[in-house]
């Protein structure tokens, strides 16, 4: 298969999609691989280092969705490359449709075949190829939070763990998956006095047997949910439902309630965000005020640290990636049913129920649209 590799093109986006390594697995099984020029500057790698995995590089996008069978990224595509996808060619990336009218539009109309990490899935039903990204976000919102407390930043003047003597932040983590997990690994770390909000007792049962007397595990009531965010110093929104935008758990009018200076941290901003007051911000300008509450909701957030994002992402991304190229898309996701969760658009129809749901499409079984699609 050839497959290709673009530079990606988001906001302070530094990932790759396939490290040099993974271009090797490939181009030893026979695929050849075309790389954008540059594309893995921001992990270090360059153009000689994809060439000696055996790439070819190109000197700009174009000439790499024009030539490639399969498209890798990282991010969903942007404007200007949604118009390079054509029929029958393969895009494997993070998507997140459910809020994105215009990019669902755009790859409806390009009748590519568009499979999402997102929703890809595993035997346990979790989702292993969000899990890398989720750890990695869950961390960052802690160290966010914990920069945005600081008064010149905008924040009330706080230290996450305190001093002896003086009492430490009070962090409020809603969702205890692998987001919450991670932000609370962090923030207990650092000695904040932790909440995790949780519907799923399970959930609530793993987080008491891991971190015992250092968090506190709240079954999430819309009282008890009001009660803790409105006496936070630190929210973190940590809420997934695959594939469909995320619950505004948050309301604005308890943003309102809130100290002045504290500090909210939309992880579920790419399915929509968690707050009420929430909207999408890059890691340029990363932060704005509502109600002198600091809310950070950077749709990218692993990008600030794009080696070990790529790298964590690509140790989960790989087998699929040569998965869909040995086999070719459609026999390996008639071969492998959680390859086949992933697809969510298919020759120009919506194939996920929450995102046909979410934007108004019909929806249309994977199944059905796989069946229809060239071996």
């Amino acid at each position: 298969m050839k497959v290709g590799l673009p530079k990606e093109i988001k906001n302070h986006e530094q990932r790759v999609g396939l490290t040099p390594a993974s271009v090797s697995e490939l181009t030893r099984r026979g695929h050849s691989v075309l790389v954008e020029t540059n594309a893995g500057v921001g992990i270090g790698a360059t153009d000689a280092d994809y060439t000696a995995a055996g790439a070819d590089i190109a000197p700009e996008a174009s000439a790499v969705f024009e030539a490639s069978e399969m498209i890798v990224k990282v991010k969903e595509p942007q404007a200007v490359e949604r118009a390079m996808l054509r029929e029958n060619q393969t895009l494997f990336t993070y998507l997140h449709l459910a809020p994105d009218a215009h990019q669902t539009s755009d790859l409806v109309k390009s009748g590519a075949t568009c499979i999402a990490y997102e929703t890809v899935t595993d035997d346990n039903g979790g989702l292993p190829l969000l899990a890398p990204m989720s750890k990695v976000a869950g961390r960052m919102s802690i160290q966010a939070a914990a920069n945005y407390l600081q008064q010149p930043n905008g924040g009330a003047g706080l230290l996450i763990g305190g001093v002896p003597g003086v009492p430490p932040a009070k962090v409020v983590i809603i969702g205890g998956g692998v987001v919450g997990q991670h932000a609370a690994e962090m923030a207990i770390g650092l000695g904040g006095n932790v909440s995790i909000l949780d519907r799923n007792n399970a959930v609530l049962d793993y987080c008491e047997s891991r971190w015992g007397a250092a968090v506190t595990t709240v079954y999430s009531t819309s009282d008890a949910l009001e009660e803790l965010v409105t006496d936070a110093d630190v929210v973190i929104g940590a809420v997934l439902v695959k594939g469909d935008t995320a619950p505004k758990l948050v309301s604005a009018e308890m943003i309102r309630n809130m100290r002045a200076g504290s500090v909210v941290v939309d992880v579920a901003i790419d399915q929509g965000g968690a707050f009420e007051t929430s909207h999408a911000t890059t890691h340029q300008d990363p932060v704005y005020m509502v109600d002198d509450v600091v809310h950070y909701a950077v749709a990218n957030m692993p990008g600030a640290v794009p080696r070990t994002s790529t790298f964590a992402l690509n140790n989960a991304t790989l087998p699929f990636t040569l998965a869909l190229a040995d086999m070719g898309p459609k026999a390996a996701m008639m071969a492998m049913p959680h390859l086949r969760n992933g697809l969510n658009v298919s020759a120009g129809k919506v194939t996920e129920p929450h995102v046909a749901d979410a934007l108004g499409y019909d929806f249309v079984a994977a199944d059905d649209a796989i069946a229809k699609l060239v071996a």
